[in-house]
């Protein structure tokens, strides 16, 4: 969490060096060159996206990688970025690469950074016809997954991941006397509810067809218990669709988590934080700050000396 909290505040300044290097690459480059030197700039395209790329597969291969690796490391070397530069301007410092050797460096880095999207692109569509052609080739066509069994209770709980919030629900629900069921993918704790003579649903609540095995157009209740604010929103609005009379209670852990989830659905979005704090305050209106009346008049009178 500490790292990815750490990604998501550095991504302005992210942003920032982009727009710096591509503006400074532009003002280095120029564009003249790709009129006056064509095919020069065609031969070293073709070496940056095919010459470097089956250089790497080849390599992938030798170490006895999939070719669905080879190939997904050769999309991703096909372009050269500011290391290039970097080597350019030591080439032309000390006088071992020309003025046009420097432009078609910069060229070809810009144009193989814009045409690798479309590398990835052909990635996509070639690498599953790749694997179905060696599915047919090395075994018979396995046969689709079984369809998840629908649950048979109604107005029932449905309690989305059994961590430690989760668990604390379906604690407080056993002991109420309600029906409940978990979705889970842990296996371990999976193991304890099933012992505990819970229903189970394996799986992700996000996959439509996990979420229509728990039957949320007959329960009364969905807890979502889940940390993921982008899967909580994908169950929020399925489950919402199958049910608008279902009552979604939700965690949070900001303020755009609770925006995003009301949004799309839920009736009740719960934030760490604002409850840490209202138990705070709760405890602060239970005990005042004036525990000993008779002390009081001393207290006051050392305070008035001060």
């Amino acid at each position: 969490p500490l790292s990815q909290r750490a990604a998501q505040e550095s991504l302005p300044l992210r942003d920032a060096f982009a727009v710096l290097f591509f503006v400074s690459a532009g003002m280095l480059f120029d564009p003249a060159s790709i009129i006056r030197e064509p095919w020069p700039l065609l031969a070293t395209l073709f070496i940056i996206l095919f010459g470097k790329s089956l250089a790497a597969f080849l390599i992938v291969v030798a170490f006895r990688h999939p070719a669905s690796t080879a190939l997904t490391i050769s999309a991703s070397l096909a372009q050269i970025g500011e290391f290039s530069f970097i080597l350019a301007e030591i080439g032309g410092a000390t006088n071992l690469l020309p003025k046009a050797g420097r432009d078609l460096i910069l060229a070809g880095a810009i144009i193989s950074i814009m045409l690798n999207p479309l590398m990835f692109a052909a990635l996509d569509w070639l690498l599953p016809r790749l694997e179905r052609r060696r599915a047919d080739v090395l075994a018979p066509a396995a046969p689709p997954p079984a369809e998840i069994r629908v649950t048979q209770l109604t107005e029932h709980t449905i309690i989305v991941g059994y961590g430690r919030v989760g668990r604390l629900v379906g604690e407080a629900l056993q002991q109420r006397g309600q029906t409940f069921l978990a979705v889970e993918t842990s296996e371990d704790i999976l193991k304890q509810l099933k012992d505990a003579g819970v229903e189970t649903i394996v799986g992700n609540a996000a996959r439509g067809n996990v979420l229509r095995a728990t039957n949320p157009a007959g329960a009364h209740t969905l807890v979502i218990a889940i940390p993921e604010a982008f899967e909580a929103g994908q169950i929020v609005e399925q489950a919402r669709a199958a049910n608008p009379g279902l009552r979604i209670v939700a965690r949070a852990h900001s303020d755009a988590e609770v925006d995003h989830l009301r949004s799309l659905g839920a009736d009740v979005v719960i934030m760490g934080e604002r409850e840490i704090a209202r138990g705070m305050i709760e405890e602060l209106d239970r005990r005042p700050p004036d525990t000993a009346p008779e002390l009081a008049p001393q207290r006051d009178a050392e305070r008035a000396q001060v």
